[in-house]
């Protein structure tokens, strides 16, 4: 079968630099990865096909080669495939690890590489996360609360101490993965020997079963329960951001470390205020004749009432702020502001004498809008 050209399966160019060729195959890889197309045979070819035109291309000496002769060029340079699909991680993990800070990409999202060893063997079942929403108004975002919340979640059994074993009873080796919690699966292909891991159906992935399970929690080593939990929320927080609170999620089984607990904050609705970063605005209805005399006006803010001074001659649409009077900044020094917009209220009915009044007002050139 004909081989594809390798920059059309990375969909770069042939002027591509090191980082684009980086770049394209690492996208690719994201794609195709088998955890994330489980099954799919297609997939797991594609991610192989772009593993070998990565291999070539971002060697300098080979892509010479392969630009010179193609792919008989680089085929002549001894290029072997992989033995399984585990060496193509290792072998281009370092420029997963040069995304984002360290790390093979491969361990953050999709938890291959020795994913396993860390959840499972030994140490037990991790244990998982906890997602909560909080509802919060905005005078308790503006000056920072702290709320008591009940959750439901799992916590370790007291009468195996979170071992799953009845008292006296223990642990035997999986006899289906002889202790090592994966099943391996091997196969040939064109490219060379690929062997596929997965966790052990039998121990889930931990290499060892219960001897004899505990009636508490029928070797889980954890049971349901319901928590009480207090959570200080920060002044200055919108909705969206989120409080962890490691350690406080559902327990891990049979010695797993525990899930986290992730507090959502939302936000409610006020039917006062309007909320704009850290200030916030409040509508003021404001009569015609205060509007033009001046007055002394009370108006809510988050903290309860506080005067504000209308000057004389304030017009529809004015702003006026009255400082330090909105939310905390998160994480910071200083708060927000409280911007009053004015509206002047203008009467749709009037009695004879106030029609009078003002037809009698209309002739003052004060009265008079200046254009």
């Amino acid at each position: 079968m004909t081989k594809r050209d390798y920059y059309e399966i990375l969909g770069v160019n042939k002027s591509a630099s090191t980082d684009e060729i980086k770049s394209a195959y690492r996208k690719l890889a994201m794609q195709y990865h088998p955890d994330r197309n489980p099954g799919n045979k297609e997939a797991e070819d594609k991610f192989k096909e772009c593993a070998e035109a990565y291999e070539v291309l971002s060697d300098s000496q080979k892509r010479s080669r392969y630009d010179q002769f193609g792919h008989q060029g680089v085929n002549s340079t001894g290029f072997q495939g992989f033995d399984n699909i585990n060496d193509i991680f290792s072998h281009f993990g370092d420029i997963f690890g040069s995304f984002g800070g360290g790390g093979s990409i491969f361990d953050d999202f999709f938890g291959t590489g020795n994913s396993s060893s860390r959840r499972h063997g030994s140490q037990g079942i991790s244990g998982s996360d906890i997602k909560i929403s909080l509802k919060l108004n905005l005078s308790e975002i503006a000056e920072g609360v702290e709320k008591t919340l009940k959750i439901k979640k799992q916590k370790t059994c007291g009468a195996c101490n979170g071992t799953g074993a009845k008292a006296g009873s223990g642990y035997t080796t999986c006899s289906y993965c002889n202790g090592t919690g994966q099943i391996k699966q091997v196969s040939r292909s064109f490219f060379g020997q690929f062997v596929n891991v997965s966790e052990c159906p039998h121990c889930n992935g931990e290499g060892r079963i219960v001897k004899e399970k505990c009636p508490e929690c029928s070797g889980d080593g954890r049971i349901k329960s319901e928590s009480t939990i207090k959570v200080k929320v920060p002044a200055g927080v919108v909705e969206g951001n989120y409080i962890p609170m490691r350690g406080q999620g559902n327990a891990g089984a049979r010695g797993g470390v525990n899930g986290d607990l992730l507090v959502f904050i939302e936000e409610e609705e006020s039917k006062i205020f309007t909320r704009n970063n850290d200030d916030v605005i409040y509508e003021l209805n404001l009569s015609f004749i205060d509007a033009a005399l001046g007055a002394d006006v009370i108006v809510p803010t988050l903290n309860g009432k506080a005067r504000l001074k209308i000057e004389p001659g304030t017009q529809s649409g004015d702003i006026l702020k009255m400082k330090d009077k909105g939310i905390k900044h998160l994480n910071g020094y200083g708060r927000g502001d409280q911007l009053v917009q004015v509206n002047v209220y203008i009467p749709k009915k009037l009695s004879s004498k106030e029609k009078e009044i003002l037809k009698q007002l209309a002739k003052s050139e004060n009265f008079q809008p200046k254009n």
